[in-house]
């Protein structure tokens, strides 16, 4: 049975003029997450397999813009076909700018849904109730997709099923961010039925220029230049109950899916960097906390983390680092309310912290990045 529970290096100039190594201490590098060194992180093409009738609503031909960006044109044939991260990114974006149309990722990720992870959302399917489907699907994510990490924090009364590309470079991050929304929205209308409502999506992405595709799919609040993509929603629904199910064909899913897990098991540190990263959310990042979404008492978790040669303010520190970049460079928040974001008690403690990481100020690696 499974078990439910909860870089490129980019370089700079310093003020001699000598390149350094923008992301500083080889200490930082060293527990780098996997999905931030490798530039070949794999998905399947069922996650964008509403892509083509996109294209052929808004008037395009898909075949013809497959073959100009080099995609065989039976990429979309079989849903088990990979691409990398970085060219379903290059896709959607070559894709909305040849269409016209801005809001392309979103209108992929509107016909996107459990159908779409396979022998994963399967698995969610026969989950007892809506928490536990969310807890399997970003306990076996991986083997769907690398390179993204999803996430569930919770904070009293507010739960947020969260989404983000830890690859860095990757292209199309808008699109891809704006289309995962709208496919964990579907998710939810499954699981919890059509009276589903969500209180927020959550986007990093600055506001664009025509909100109005926006408002008529979500019909909720919008939350431009978040700190991470999601969906907002009250934590009542995580305890519906979920219809029930075959329980013989639930057992030989979830076989089939411990089967996959011993040939491409998860790390350990990647499934802690995943939950530091959705519980900075809501600013719930101590040890203690992050050892109970483990299902461990604190003094193991400290000890596991030691095994590994690491610490959990290490790993916080690498979190709030990762997070850091992709809100200075796909945001528009000032360094103050990043700060705020990052769980500091003050920009200066963020900008010490920065600099510490990179040997320069947030606002000049941001400034480096955008020329």
């Amino acid at each position: 049975m499974t078990q439910d529970y909860p870089v490129k290096v980019v370089t700079g100039n310093d003020r001699k003029g000598q390149r350094i190594d923008i992301l500083g201490h080889w200490r930082y590098l060293k527990f780098m997450p996997l999905s931030f060194a490798s530039p070949k992180s794999l998905l399947r093409i069922s996650t964008v397999h509403g892509l083509p009738d996109v294209l052929r609503d808004l008037g395009k031909d898909p075949s013809i813009i497959l073959n100009d960006l080099g995609f065989e044109k039976t990429l979309f044939d079989h849903a088990d076909n990979r691409i990398t991260l970085a060219e379903r990114g290059r896709l959607l974006e070559s894709c909305a700018k040849a269409a016209g149309c801005p809001h392309f990722g979103l209108l992929v990720g509107e016909r996107d849904g459990l159908d779409q992870l396979g022998i994963v959302g399967l698995l969610a399917r026969h989950a007892p109730d809506v928490g536990t489907a969310l807890r399997r699907l970003i306990r076996h994510f991986h083997l769907q997709a690398q390179g993204v990490d999803i996430g569930l924090a919770v904070d009293g009364g507010r739960a947020l099923f969260s989404y983000a590309i830890a690859e860095k470079g990757v292209a199309g991050i808008d699109q891809a961010g704006d289309g995962a929304v709208a496919a964990q929205f579907n998710i939810m209308r499954e699981l919890c039925g059509p009276d589903f409502k969500a209180l927020a999506g959550w986007f990093v992405r600055p506001p664009p220029n025509n909100k109005e595709p926006y408002r008529d799919f979500f019909q909720i609040s919008l939350k431009f230049d978040a700190p991470m993509y999601g969906l907002e929603f009250s934590s009542s629904w995580l305890t519906r109950r979920l219809p029930s199910t075959d329980e013989a064909l639930a057992q030989l899913i979830a076989e089939k899916v411990s089967t996959l897990e011993k040939q491409k098991p998860e790390d350990f540190l990647e499934s802690v960097r995943r939950l530091i990263q959705t519980a900075l959310a809501f600013n719930h990042v101590d040890a203690k906390h992050i050892a109970s979404m483990l299902g461990m008492h604190v003094r193991t978790y400290a000890r596991r983390l030691r095994v590994n040669g690491t610490s959990h303010q290490e790993l916080l520190d690498q979190t709030r680092m990762a997070l850091a970049f992709r809100l200075l460079e796909h945001s528009a928040k000032d360094i103050t309310e990043i700060s705020e974001l990052l769980g500091y008690s003050e920009a200066r403690a963020f900008i010490r912290a920065f600099k510490r990481w990179t040997a320069t100020t947030p606002a000049r690696w941001r400034r480096h990045q955008a020329a």
